[in-house]
């Protein structure tokens, strides 16, 4: 009987020992937070930490969301995470007065679970809310639009782009497609209570541990495949952004990028003009590479990119072609426009502060001032080589002088001289001219006023 009720404990530990190494993986969450704009490092941030999940076998991924929009090319890379994932993503609006605005709500209508805070909104998702192209304004309908031109052309491919994709994903995620159709036409927000009457979301929860039990037993189609979320007691692990994460976010800044322009820029033709000083060359060599990389994450308009770049050429050759300050004022002009335009987006967050580019615009103007000043002194100063440069020096009697010939020195060397006047031994003369090899010399005057 005794060896019974071992065999019986013996396989209960043991069945308990399997089944925590079992459904010790599915006990993970983990947390990522998007507060602010929507931009390049928010992407690498959200897709670093969807691989992160996968690695550590993560039973869900909370991704919490206050954000009022951002890039559309870095919105798009997050929803093909999303959508590729294969561990669910629970979207989060959240604390109390957050939004999904923008992007955000195309990032919550493709998450397999919508989940709110009370006090959240949700929408103003027209395409004039997302950066990446022509600013839009939203129309009531684009097909009764009468206007032939280019620009209305484009307003309604974005419009009806918009459309279609948000469309595709609520009819994914099985949500109100018309909703989010007037969402993006007509920039309609939701309060959260809204959003799950009209079945904008799918769940209201006032804090982690709710949504946790609220999520529990949802099914999801998560990557093409059916699964009931099984989200209680989980352990929430915060993946916060790391160094990488924080200095793109630093570089992609607008203001940072356009910065390291001109650093990069005026360190570079600093080099190039006073050869030897290497400093000025190595960092300007690596502002300039790290601005670029930044620039071809943001959309960004090459024509201005264009002006600036011409603006500072028209400057630097004030100094060299009289052009009585046309070329310089005309690079003025170009650098600032250029500097207005240089970020082809409407979207908060990625426009350059004006005081920024009048900043630049005071800096970059006296920076080449102070060089055509430089130049103009420079070609003031004539140089003189070779025997011209004995004009004018003091030299001093080898011997006397007979019937108006003799030697001097100037500059260490020996020159036959001539003269009307009387020079002996040991006096200064000065050199008056120069014929050939032959210098024409006289009294120095400071000697003449000593003797009278």
């Amino acid at each position: 009987m005794s060896k019974t009720i071992y065999y019986y404990m013996f396989s209960i530990i043991l069945w308990l020992c399997c089944s925590f190494v079992i459904a010790s993986p599915q006990k993970l969450a983990i947390q990522l937070n998007i507060n602010g704009t929507i931009g390049p490092a928010t992407k690498d941030y959200v897709l670093r930490g969807i691989k992160l999940a996968e690695e550590k076998q993560a039973a869900v991924i909370i991704l919490q969301l206050d954000t009022p929009g951002g890039l559309a090319s870095s919105m798009r890379d997050i929803i093909k995470g999303i959508l590729n994932s294969p561990i669910p993503v629970i979207t989060y609006v959240s604390p109390s007065g957050a939004r999904a605005a923008s992007a955000g709500t195309f990032i919550l209508y493709a998450s397999p679970i919508a989940a709110m805070a009370p006090g959240t909104n949700l929408g103003a998702a027209s395409p004039v809310s997302i950066g990446g192209g022509s600013p839009l304004t939203p129309t009531a309908d684009p097909k009764k639009s009468k206007s032939k031109s280019s620009q209305d052309v484009s307003k309604n491919k974005a419009m009806n782009d918009a459309v279609a994709y948000i469309r595709s994903l609520a009819e994914l995620r099985g949500r109100n497609a018309t909703w989010a159709e007037r969402a993006v036409r007509h920039a309609e927000s939701l309060s959260a209570t809204q959003a799950l009457k009209r079945n904008v979301i799918d769940i209201i929860a006032v804090d982690m541990p709710e949504l946790l039990n609220k999520a529990n037993g949802h099914k999801v189609n998560v990557a093409g495949q059916k699964k009931i979320l099984k989200t209680k007691n989980l352990m929430i692990e915060t993946v916060n952004p790391d160094w990488r994460s924080k200095f793109l976010s630093i570089i992609t800044n607008p203001n940072i990028a356009y910065f390291l322009i001109l650093i990069g820029l005026y360190g570079l033709i600093f080099e190039f003009a006073n050869p030897g000083f290497v400093v000025p060359g190595v960092v300007g060599a690596i502002c300039l590479l790290l601005a670029l990389y930044a620039l071809q994450l943001l959309p960004i308009s090459y024509v201005a990119l264009g002006l600036i770049f011409l603006g500072i050429a028209f400057m630097i050759a004030e100094a060299f072609v009289p052009s009585f300050g046309i070329l310089g004022f005309g690079g003025i002009v170009a650098f600032i426009i250029g500097s207005i335009m240089l970020f082809d987006t409407e979207q908060p967050g990625y426009q350059i502060a004006w005081q920024m580019i009048v900043a630049m615009t005071i800096v970059s103007t006296s920076f080449f001032i102070l060089l055509i000043t430089m130049v103009i002194r420079s070609r003031r100063q004539r140089i003189v080589t070779g025997s011209e440069e004995l004009l004018g020096q003091i030299a001093i009697v080898k011997a006397d002088f007979a019937n108006g010939k003799g030697w001097v020195f100037v500059h260490g060397e020996a020159w036959q001289a001539i003269t009307s006047e009387n020079l002996i031994l040991g006096q200064q003369v000065r050199v008056k001219k120069i014929n050939g090899l032959l210098l024409e010399v006289e009294k120095e005057t400071t000697q003449k006023q000593e003797g009278d």
